[in-house]
């Protein structure tokens, strides 16, 4: 189980207890906890897509190497990016 799906599932339990505080009638409560587990579910979804995973090789020829290079804090590899000139598109690549 990876953290994510934990995330979404707290999510999920925060959309169940708004529904259940809901139908007690303490609106209050609902808005509050469906506002909260909606951002959450949101916020981790938005991740996933927003960070892009780390290229093992140069993405192509229409991609040029830019100077920029870190060090991958969860692999703890350099990373090189690259940049389409087109499009400014991004690529990360493991080094």
């Amino acid at each position: 189980m990876t953290l994510r799906l934990a995330v979404l599932g707290l999510a999920a339990l925060g959309m169940v207890a708004s529904l259940v505080f809901w139908l007690a009638g303490l609106c209050s409560g609902a808005l509050m906890f469906a506002i909260w587990a909606a951002l959450i579910g949101i916020g981790t979804l938005y991740e996933k897509v927003r960070y892009k995973p780390l290229l093992a090789g140069a993405p192509g020829p229409e991609w040029r190497r830019t100077s920029e290079r870190f060090i991958d804090p969860s692999s703890g590899q350099p990373v090189t990016v690259y940049v389409r000139d087109a499009s400014g598109e991004r690529q990360y690549v493991r080094e």
